[in-house]
């Protein structure tokens, strides 16, 4: 065929073509609309084109496709590319019915299941990098499900039905021929986690297709979260800062499709201290601290010590962890079970000890940490206490009013006794908070009084009657109790106030021991009651 170099092709600025004008014209229905629009006499006409999808490289497959009368060997190589360059040039049916490039590349793409997994993998590149197209054949689709297809099937125990030598490895593993056993499957690579190097090539938006068509298709939860985090993992080593954050925030963004048990909280955190330092999007880091925080009973102190933000004088990020904190209470305290509810108390209690003594922490921010939780997440306030004690002995320059406004969060009915008689030395603490403190512990020695001589009342024994007197030294010790908290005076002497205080709690230690003794006599003598009726119903049987 004759030809002459009358068209001049200018590709993306990268590359300038000579070709025949006519030749290229009768593939494409682009070119020929083109000329036949234009009215110049002009011999030599030049075409810019600054979009052409695959560039240079592939308008040279196109030239040599018409220069070939419309023949040219279509492979996964180059069949993506093909196909976008017949869309972008109109190569369709309406210019040539026979030798038509799209026609051509849509079937040759009915073989797909004839190609090798790293056939595959090259075509999925490859349509990575070209642009979107209007009216698209749906290779990107079609490569897609092939792909998803092959991964649920090796991850399985059925065999191929695709006639191919797709590997897993990479290395000529055959779906269809392969003849080893399961066994030998396990010894040479994970058959879960296997295909997570080889879609290391795809980019953010390709894998968040590859993801949504896994779920699509029921795909293990637990196994989409794992290969996420590997391949954040694995992308991040020779990413820049700028492809760190999209990754991040599409790998954040399909964590949310997924059921929130299979996602390892300890690697949330691990994305967490990452993205900090990237600055994410505000929506990317919401969702990852939603998430962090629904499982945050899963987390370890380590985790919480986050360094403050850029700016701030605190040591740690206690913001952070109150917006955690609030995203596990999202749902309502009725919907979490006890057993949650008190990990994270234990948690957060030993968080609180360890920002505790930072000066730069506000009295706010130490009530907001003290009272985030309700108070039936925690069954003793010791914790708290003594983290409020290290707080005030650091700020020690609190006025009186701030000290209560502390002190406030404090529950006194679940202290302990020791931490109650600690409390009524502590000079660090407020006056009235010791007062508070020993009613609270007269009021749990009434109840325990109350009990005891509730269950006496149901024994008859000599014991429980050489009890009487020591019960009325505990009724004139209990009013003696209730005398001295009505005399004391607040606003007296502080040294004075304490050393009362002391040695009403004291005694009230010495009351709650003294309960304890009888209460185990009484258990003693029930216990002997019961056996000697049990005795007595035997006798008989042993008569007879």
């Amino acid at each position: 065929m004759e030809s002459c170099c009358d068209l001049q092709v200018d590709v993306n600025g990268e590359e300038t073509f000579m070709v025949d004008k006519k030749i290229i014209s009768s593939f494409s229905g682009r070119l020929s609309k083109l000329f036949a629009k234009s009215r110049s006499s002009v011999n030599n006409f030049k075409v810019i084109f600054h979009d052409f999808p695959g560039g240079g490289e592939n308008f040279e497959l196109v030239t040599r496709f018409c220069y070939n009368n419309g023949i040219i060997e279509i492979k996964p190589s180059n069949i993506a590319l093909l196909n976008r360059a017949a869309h972008f040039m109109e190569m369709n049916e309406s210019v040539s019915r026979r030798h038509n490039l799209l026609e051509q590349t849509e079937k040759s793409l009915e073989q797909i299941s004839y190609w090798s997994w790293s056939e595959l993998l090259v075509a999925l590149k490859q349509c990575q990098d070209l642009p979107p197209v209007a009216k698209s054949s749906g290779i990107l689709q079609k490569c897609l499900d092939s792909l998803i297809g092959r991964v649920a099937l090796a991850s399985g125990s059925e065999a191929s039905p695709y006639p191919s030598n797709s590997s897993p490895d990479s290395s000529g593993f055959r779906f269809s021929c392969d003849t080893r056993s399961t066994e030998s499957l396990k010894n040479s690579f994970s058959r879960v986690t296997w295909w997570f190097e080889d879609l290391l090539v795809l980019n953010p938006n390709l894998v968040e297709m590859v993801v949504k068509s896994m779920l699509s298709r029921k795909y293990d939860h637990a196994i989409i979260s794992r290969f996420l985090f590997y391949y954040q993992k694995s992308k991040f080593v020779t990413a820049t800062s700028v492809e760190k954050r999209k990754i991040i925030e599409s790998v954040v963004d399909l964590f949310c499709f997924l059921d929130q048990s299979s996602v390892s909280c300890k690697s949330l955190f691990g994305i967490l201290r990452v993205a900090l330092s990237l600055n994410i999007s505000k929506g990317c880091r919401n969702k990852l601290e939603s998430m962090i925080g629904s499982q945050i009973d899963q987390a370890a102190l380590d985790n919480l010590l986050v360094p403050s933000p850029h700016g701030s004088n605190y040591l740690y990020d206690v913001n952070l962890v109150l917006r955690f904190l609030k995203a596990f209470l999202r749902g309502g305290i009725s919907k979490i079970s006890p057993v949650r509810l008190r990990r994270v108390a234990s948690l957060v209690d030993l968080y609180i000890a360890e920002v505790a003594p930072d000066p730069s922490l506000k009295p706010s921010k130490f009530i907001a940490l003290t009272s985030a939780l309700p108070g039936s997440a925690r069954e003793s306030y010791d914790g708290i206490y003594s983290a409020m004690g290290m707080y005030l002995e650091v700020h020690a320059g609190l006025s009186e009013e701030e000290k209560m406004k502390i002190c406030c969060t404090l529950n006194y009915d679940k202290l302990s006794s020791e931490a109650c008689m600690h409390l009524a030395q502590n000079t660090k603490f407020p006056s009235k908070t010791t007062v508070q403190a020993l009613i609270s512990q007269q009021s749990k020695l009434k109840n325990l009084l109350h009990e005891t001589n509730h269950s006496r009342s149901f024994t008859d024994s000599p014991c429980s009657i050489s009890s009487n007197g020591s019960r009325g030294a505990k009724d004139d010790s209990q009013e003696q109790i209730v005398l001295y908290a009505g005399k004391l005076d607040i606003s007296a002497d502080n040294e004075r106030l304490r050393a009362h205080l002391q040695g009403m709690q004291w005694r009230v230690m010495e009351l709650e021991k003294a309960c304890r003794k009888m209460q185990t006599q009484m258990a003693k003598i029930m216990k002997s009651k019961t056996t000697s009726h049990s005795n007595a119903i035997s006798l008989p049987k042993l008569c007879s």
